[in-house]
């Protein structure tokens, strides 16, 4: 915990200073001859680089491992069917609050009314032109990437439409296949998949110095970092409010038929712990208690969902991600059509489940959807500041979720959770 506070305030002291020098250098200043700005620009670079180098195995390992390991559950079957329906249905619903709370509060746009890069150079233009041209996301080339006729090649390019598809497909055939080859495959890419966390976690060691230069280089180039942070960080949290404290407890209401306000007294030490640690995987055993001895769900329907829904349903996650990728898209100036839109929250749906757990696991998450859409990575730049102090309060949410998923499929099965007696027996 102490090294996690640390590296919080290394986090903040390197935000606070990157504003304060990218503000001053501009794109002009030099320091001993070298111009600041393509300093920010060179390391920040480096530090993209070095995430987007994880992507491809990180996103593939984790959906075939994640799809192998889901299809060959005995018990999957009903129980297995009703929580995958409860997880998309869930995370559809976060994905659709943060569309409209980033539509509302508009972050990327400026109070002078203009994209928020409108001022940042030639190179902000040409990324607008070839988005809009015939180098787009037209409906048929996306179509297209979704079944790519090499694999091989899919790699290469990074074409992630088309290694999520084949992800999805390999990974349910193998848990069609004889047990010992399907427990080799399945123990190999859940191999690579621990790997690549390991080298997140090394990448991340470099999180405060990666921050500072693209902070510095966000604020180098825009005059209106500020107020464009500030309206995202309004239409996150708002979102996540919205979905938290509306959204699960009228399904908690209509849906499960118990009382909201009984059911979040009965998961707030998960809550807390899942706000302090900012990981849905270190909060699993507070999960694990608070759901079956608190609420009363049955040991047969929480050890299946709610572990799964650490590992799938990240509903706040899916949310940020969204609101993330259309600040960015909005910061540009670029004018997405309906069917691109539905792609970008398609894309958000798909990858809170293929990077789920992983150490802020959501700016992999945006890179993949900023690089489908044709945006640079360096998008990210533009909100990183905030990242940190959000991804405690989506994690809170998704463990929230997690619990309601799980207490819909027990009250869908005919159980009696007993919530209200173990919080307040009646007489």
């Amino acid at each position: 915990m102490t090294k996690k506070k640390n590296t919080l305030w290394k986090v903040l002291v390197a935000i606070v200073l990157a504003m304060l020098i990218g503000s001053w250098s501009g794109t002009d200043k030099t320091l001993f001859g070298v111009n600041l700005y393509s300093v920010f620009d060179l390391f920040g670079t480096l530090f993209l680089n070095a995430l987007t180098l994880i992507v491809i195995p990180l996103v593939t390992s984790s959906i075939i491992s994640g799809v192998a390991k889901m299809g060959g559950e005995k018990d999957f079957g009903r129980v297995g069917l009703k929580t995958f329906v409860y997880f998309i249905g869930t995370t559809l619903i976060a994905i659709l609050i943060g569309l409209l709370f980033v539509q509302l509060f508009k972050p990327g746009i400026t109070l002078a009314g203009k994209p928020l890069l409108a001022d940042a150079g030639g190179a902000v233009e040409k990324i607008r032109e070839d988005i809009l041209s015939d180098k787009g996301p037209s409906f048929a080339r996306v179509i297209m990437q979704i079944v790519p006729s090499n694999i091989i090649d899919a790699f290469a390019s990074g074409n992630m439409l088309g290694l999520i598809f084949f992800s999805i497909l390999f990974g349910y055939s193998i848990s069609k296949i004889a047990e010992r080859p399907a427990s080799v495959l399945i123990h190999f890419f859940q191999g690579i998949f621990n790997a690549m966390i390991h080298v997140t976690h090394l990448i991340l060691y470099l999180l405060p110095l990666g921050v500072f230069f693209l902070v510095a280089k966000a604020f180098a180039t825009t005059t209106h970092g500020l107020s464009g942070l500030g309206y995202f960080f309004l239409s996150v949290i708002s979102g996540l409010a919205f979905f938290l404290f509306i959204g699960l407890p009228l399904l908690l209401k209509f849906i499960g038929r118990v009382s909201p306000w009984k059911f979040f007294r009965a998961m707030y030490p998960a809550l807390f712990t899942a706000f302090s640690t900012s990981s849905s995987s270190a909060t699993l055993p507070v999960t694990l208690d608070c759901i079956e001895k608190r609420a009363g769900v049955s040991n047969r329907i929480a050890s299946l969902v709610v572990p799964l829904g650490t590992s799938v349903n990240m509903s706040g996650s899916a949310l940020y991600d969204l609101v993330a990728a259309m600040f960015v898209v909005q910061a540009y100036g670029v004018q997405l059509s309906f069917f691109t839109q539905f792609l970008v929250a398609l894309l958000a749906l798909i990858t809170s489940i293929g990077i789920a757990g992983v150490p802020s696991g959501s700016l992999v998450a945006i890179i993949v959807i900023l690089k489908t859409v044709g945006l640079p990575p360096e998008g990210i730049g533009l909100f990183i500041a905030v990242d940190r102090l959000l991804d405690m309060c989506r994690t809170t949410v998704n463990v929230f979720s997690d619990s309601t998923c799980a207490l819909l499929v027990a009250r869908s099965e005919g159980e009696q959770t007993f919530l209200i007696q173990k919080i307040s027996p009646e007489k």
